[in-house]
C-alpha cells in the first residue's frame, strides 16, 4: 500500500493559520492587565508585587531568547510554533487554577515563554509563506497581529472583568477556546525548513560593524519599551488612584489604544527611511512621554489617553525602523542572534523599569512615581534623538 503524504493546508490557508495563532499567543499574554485590582482583591498584595508579577512575563520571554532563539532553524518552525501554543495553553489551565500567587507567578513566566518562543519563529515562518510577488507582506502581518493581539488582550479582559461573571476564570475559559482551534489548524500547515542547522543558543555579542547602529535602536527602543511596560503593568493603579477611573473596561481600552497606536506607528514607518524614522520616533515619543507626565500632574484621563497615543506612535515608528536598521547592518550569518540581543535589551525595558516604579510607589505613590518614569523616558529619547541627528544611521540601513 503506498505511502500517503501528510495532509497540510495551502500556502494560504497556513499563512492565516499562523498569523491566528500569532495573534491569538499575543492576547494570551496581556490578559491580566485589568485583571490585577481583582487580583489584588483577592489576594492581598501591594502595588509592588503587580509589577514583579507582570515583569515575570518578561523574565519568560528572555529566557526563550536566551535558550531557543536559534530552535526553529534546528528543529522545525512548526515544532516550536506549537510548543509556544501549548506553553500557552498550560499557562491559561494555571490562571483558570489560580488559588495562590505563586500560581500567578507560574502562569506569566509561562505565558512569557509562549510570545519569545513564538515572536521570531512566526514572523520568519510568514515571511516564508507569503504568497511569491507579496514582498513585505509576511513582516506587515506579523507587526499587525504581534502588536493586535497585545492590544486585543486587555480589551478582552477588561470587558469580561466589568460586565461577565467570575472573570479570573471566565477569561481563561475563553483564552483556552481561542487557542484550541490555533493548535489544531497548526498541525496542518507545512514545515518551510527545507535545511535544518545545528541546534545552539543565540549569541550575546554584537559584530564591531553594527556597534553603532545598534545602539540608536537600543536606546531609543528601550525606552519605548518602558512606557509599553508601564502601561500595562502599572495604569490600572494610575487610573484607580489618580482619576477615580474603576471601570475594568476603560483600563482595558486605555492601553489597547497605546498598542493601537504602536501598530499605526509601525505601519507609518515604511514611508520613512530608518535615517528619518529613528529621530522622528524618538521625539514623538518623548512629547508623547512629556504628555504622559503632564496628565499625572494633572490627573487628567483625557491628557493621559493623548500622551499614551502619541508615546505609542513614536514607539512604534522607532521600534520598526531600529529592528529594520539592525538587521540590514548585521551580517547575514549573525542576523538573527543580532536581533535576539536586541530583542533581550528591548524587553530588560518591559520589565527592570516597572519594577523600578512599583518600588518608586510604594515610597513616593503612584503619582510621583509614574511622572518620574515618564520624565525619565521622555530624557532618554531626548538623548536617543539627539545622538540620531549628530550621528544618523546610514542611507542602506533598512525601512
Amino acid at each position: 500500500m503506498p505511502n500517503r503524504k501528510p495532509r497540510t493546508l495551502s500556502r494560504s490557508a497556513a499563512f492565516a493559520a499562523v498569523a491566528y495563532a500569532f495573534g491569538v499567543t499575543m492576547l494570551s499574554t496581556t490578559l491580566p492587565t485589568p485583571l490585577y485590582p481583582l487580583y489584588r482583591s483577592e489576594l492581598g498584595f501591594s502595588e509592588l508585587i503587580v509589577t514583579i508579577v507582570f515583569a515575570a512575563y518578561a523574565a519568560g520571554v528572555i529566557i526563550a531568547l536566551l535558550v531557543f532563539g536559534n530552535a526553529s532553524d534546528a528543529v522545525g518552525r512548526r515544532v516550536v510554533l506549537l510548543s509556544a501554543l501549548v506553553v500557552a495553553l498550560v499557562s491559561a489551565v494555571v490562571f483558570l487554577a489560580e488559588q495562590d500567587l505563586a500560581m500567578l507567578f507560574v502562569g506569566r513566566v509561562l505565558s512569557g515563554l509562549a510570545a519569545g518562543l513564538f515572536t521570531g519563529t512566526g514572523t520568519v515562518t510568514l515571511v516564508e509563506l507569503e504568497a511569491p510577488g507579496s514582498r513585505g507582506r509576511g513582516s506587515l502581518v506579523a507587526t499587525l497581529v504581534n502588536m493586535g493581539g497585545l492590544g486585543l488582550g486587555p480589551l478582552l479582559a477588561g470587558l469580561i472583568a466589568e460586565y461577565g461573571a467570575i472573570p479570573l476564570r471566565i477569561t481563561y475559559v475563553i483564552d483556552l477556546v481561542l487557542l484550541a482551534p490555533a493548535i489544531a489548524t497548526l498541525l496542518l500547515v507545512p514545515e518551510t525548513v527545507a535545511e535544518r542547522s545545528h541546534l545552539k543558543g543565540p549569541s550575546l555579542g554584537v559584530p564591531a560593524e553594527v556597534r553603532g547602529v545598534f545602539a540608536q535602536a537600543a536606546l531609543a527602543g528601550f525606552a519605548g519599551f518602558v512606557v509599553l511596560g508601564t502601561f500595562t503593568g502599572v495604569s490600572p493603579a494610575a487610573l484607580g488612584q489618580l482619576m477615580d477611573v474603576h471601570n475594568l473596561f476603560v483600563v482595558g481600552l486605555v492601553v489597547f489604544a497605546v498598542f493601537a497606536a504602536s501598530t499605526a506607528g509601525q505601519l507609518g514607518s515604511s514611508r520613512f527611511s530608518a535615517r528619518v524614522a529613528l529621530p522622528l520616533g524618538a521625539a514623538v515619543l518623548c512629547v508623547g512621554a512629556l504628555g504622559i507626565a503632564l496628565a499625572l500632574w494633572q490627573r487628567s484621563l483625557a491628557l493621559l489617553v493623548i500622551g499614551g497615543i502619541v508615546a505609542g506612535l513614536g514607539q512604534g515608528l522607532g521600534f520598526r525602523a531600529g529592528i529594520g536598521a539592525v538587521t540590514a547592518a548585521a551580517p547575514a550569518e549573525q542576523r538573527g542572534a543580532v536581533t535576539s540581543v536586541l530583542f533581550l535589551v528591548l524587553y530588560i525595558g518591559i520589565s527592570v523599569p516597572v519594577v523600578g516604579i512599583g518600588l518608586g510607589i510604594r515610597a513616593s505613590g503612584v503619582q510621583t512615581a509614574g511622572i518620574g518614569a515618564a520624565l525619565a523616558v521622555a530624557v532618554l529619547e531626548a538623548i536617543a534623538g539627539l545622538s540620531l541627528v549628530l550621528r544618523p544611521v546610514a542611507e542602506n540601513t533598512g525601512r
